[in-house]
């Protein structure tokens, strides 16, 4: 009688441990956000085909297509803290992704070489 309880216990466990881990792993996935700079002067951010306009602080992963080796793709907050990263170099041209912790704030992604006319903004909350 004890041994069967103690198996029991054992699967009721391993079963509890199956559903958290799943549980977590859904939970987990991150949002993808794309981005396109060029081939003329354009750059813009998506989120499920539609222009990022509004997002919730936390993870996302960014894959940026860049076609244009006269452009790049620059992600900086303005608000709340500073934070710059070049996703794409000028010279380079092709397909690169990164996951990045976005905080609350005002944000912008530009072309760093034609600033004043590649850009966009959206609000992290």
């Amino acid at each position: 009688m004890v041994r069967a309880s103690l198996v029991l216990f054992g699967a009721l466990v391993a079963l509890s441990a199956g559903l958290v881990a799943t549980a977590f792993g859904q939970s987990a996935s991150t949002t993808t956000l794309k981005g396109t700079v060029g081939p003329a002067f354009t750059i813009s951010l998506k989120k499920g085909g539609q222009k990022v306009k509004v997002l919730r602080a936390g993870s996302y992963k960014f894959v940026i297509s860049d076609k244009s080796s006269a452009h790049n793709f620059t992600l900086e907050r303005e608000t709340g803290g500073k934070f710059e990263r070049h996703l794409t170099s000028t010279a380079f041209t092709g397909p690169k992704s990164a996951t990045i912790t976005l905080k609350r704030g005002k944000w912008k992604y530009y072309c760093s070489v034609h600033e004043s006319i590649m850009h966009g903004f959206f609000t992290v909350r």
